[in-house]
């Protein structure tokens, strides 16, 4: 009898353990990822904006699972800190312009070519979609990182004290640019020289005639208040400017494959809506500018295409020379994918 007795309660017991098992097996295995992801704008700016829109997607299409906690205005370091952060895993990934990355991949420097990308924003994001540009994504893998996509910042215009009324008036202007061989050959190709000056002294650079004129978006044209000693601004839309998003590779080999794809997708996805919240915020720039009294000229067609013809290939052998077979696979692949998207 006691021997029946016990072995009842024994099989209850399974019973009650199974149960349990079976009960708690969801919860148990829906593991949450967090990632910490910083960046350098400020809340009220597209690249936040959108940051906290793919948040929500990711959320709302992992049950909740990946979650991403933005960092905006350099909270979690300067660009520098947090691309090394993002190698070294201190934290899961940043959203940096690819300037702030060609000291650990100079591969991606392929983006400061003049007039690279096509001035239709669909061309564009075919470049960025296709076999060139995940080509230039996976180049982000040898300095440690796992690139997502590239988001579009716009381009990069020309100011100056003097006349811009041709582009035959840029030559024999002083021109401040970043430190880049490529920019250097590219306003040389154009007629003008160079030098290379801290951002954080161009103003007065500009206000003191050390240099005639910069380059650079209409966001930090007026941010910094340029226009106030540039009598003349070109739109010229001769440089772009991209973000690229990187993650930490240990974090990203952590995930489920169909959380990576839904991050990829998300990053990619809202890029349409990234590009409308830069043309809204470049058209009101200008406005403003052109409030000031500044003189502002947009470039024709015919210009760009000049122009164009003038730097693309100097600045192309810059390019080449300095980042060997990568460097010209990458460049083969963007010939044959920009003939393709633009007709030629």
């Amino acid at each position: 009898m006691h021997r029946r007795r016990l072995t009842a309660y024994l099989g209850a017991f399974s019973c009650a353990l199974a149960l349990c098992a079976l009960g708690s097996a969801s919860p148990l295995s829906a593991q949450t990822y967090t990632a910490r992801i910083g960046h350098l704008e400020n809340p009220d700016q597209p690249r936040h904006i959108m940051l906290t829109r793919v948040a929500e997607l990711v959320s709302e299409r992992t049950d909740g699972n990946v979650v991403f906690q933005i960092f905006p205005s350099s909270q979690l370091g300067g660009q520098r800190e947090m691309n090394e952060g993002v190698q070294i895993g201190t934290q899961e990934a940043t959203v940096s312009a690819t300037s702030w990355m060609a000291g650990f991949n100079p591969y991606v420097t392929i983006l400061d070519l003049p007039f690279f990308l096509p001035a239709d924003a669909e061309k564009s994001q075919q470049l960025r979609e296709g076999p060139f540009g995940e080509r230039l994504l996976q180049t982000f893998e040898a300095p440690g990182y796992h690139a997502v996509a590239f988001w579009p910042f716009g381009f990069k215009q020309i100011t100056s004290n003097r006349p811009l009324d041709t582009i035959e008036d840029i030559s024999g202007q002083r021109f401040r640019v970043m430190a880049s061989d490529i920019l250097m050959a590219q306003f040389e190709a154009m007629g003008a020289s160079s030098i290379s000056l801290p951002f954080g002294e161009l103003y007065t650079a500009l206000q003191n005639r050390v240099v005639d004129g910069q380059e650079n978006p209409i966001s930090s044209i007026l941010s910094m208040r340029f226009y106030e000693v540039q009598e003349n601004i070109l739109i010229s839309d001769h440089g772009a400017i991209e973000d690229v998003i990187v993650f930490n590779p240990g974090w990203w080999n952590s995930l489920p494959a169909e959380y990576q794809t839904v991050i990829t997708e998300a990053f990619v996805e809202v890029i349409p809506e990234l590009q409308e919240l830069y043309r809204v915020q470049r058209e009101q720039g200008i406005a403003i500018i052109e409030a000031s009294g500044a003189n502002v000229r947009v470039m024709d067609d015919e210009e760009r295409a000049t122009l164009r013809e003038r730097t693309f290939g100097p600045t192309v052998e810059v390019y080449l020379a300095r980042n060997g077979d990568i460097g010209a696979e990458l460049m083969a692949l963007y010939e044959i994918e920009y003939a393709r998207i633009m007709g030629e």
